[in-house]
């Protein structure tokens, strides 16, 4: 009986420092995903930025553009010229979130232990979805409000030499010189008025969306750090 006892002993002292080992293992493991995550949010943070910049420029100058569908004289062709491709050309926004991809991709979620931080990045992918969906709809008004009239309206090729010759400070293009008459239909195309105003609205929104997610990422480092310190 003596002998039989020992080896229970022996058993659950084996069994508590085997499930001590791999609990540590687990916190590891934990710890390495949390400081790669903290990494993650911290350059999406920057990636959201300059969005922000480029996205509020573009809505600056959407707004620019329908003051003067309204009325307002254009007093620098060229800087028309281009205010209205920086609307033209957005780019779609992509989150770097590289950490929470191989949590889902390898079943390894669940060894994030605070329900705050699970939730938070579970919410901000919903966020996300959300961002790309809206996305899709400005894509869609711009190139039915936008693109597709103004190819059909505009000759292009005067407007992209300038402005080739502008971006590449003069390395580029040519320095054609901008009237009315280049952008007369544009300015009198009530769709293409009303793709500005879609753009203005749109822009606002997804800058919203981005202002949204920035706010979410630097709450969860200030989460991650709390965590990190215990």
């Amino acid at each position: 009986l003596g002998e039989i006892i020992l080896v229970v002993i022996g058993i659950l002292i084996a069994l508590n420092i085997n499930n001590k080992n791999e609990a540590n293992k687990q916190r590891d493991q934990e710890l390495h995903y949390l400081k790669n995550i903290k990494t993650d949010l911290q350059m999406n943070i920057s990636h959201i930025d300059t969005y922000l910049e480029s996205r509020s420029t573009a809505l600056t100058a959407a707004t620019k553009i329908l003051e003067h569908y309204e009325g307002k004289p254009i007093d620098d062709y060229e800087v028309f010229a281009a205010e209205t491709i920086s609307i033209y050309t957005w780019r779609k926004f992509f989150q770097i979130n590289n950490t929470y991809q191989e949590l889902i991709n390898s079943g390894n979620l669940a060894l994030i232990s605070n329900d705050s931080i699970k939730n938070t990045l579970l919410d901000m992918e919903t966020l996300y979805k959300v961002m790309k969906d809206e996305e899709s709809h400005f894509r869609y008004d711009s190139e039915t409000l936008l693109y597709d009239p103004y190819f059909e309206k505009v000759d292009t090729n005067p407007i992209v030499k300038n402005f080739t010759y502008q971006a590449s400070g003069g390395e580029a293009g040519e320095r054609v010189p901008l009237t009315r008459k280049h952008f007369e239909n544009m300015l009198n195309d009530i769709k293409q008025k009303n793709g500005f105003v879609m753009a203005q609205f749109e822009l606002t929104v997804m800058n919203g969306q981005l202002k949204e997610m920035k706010v979410m990422c630097n709450q969860l480092i200030i989460l991650i750090d709390k965590e990190l310190k215990k």
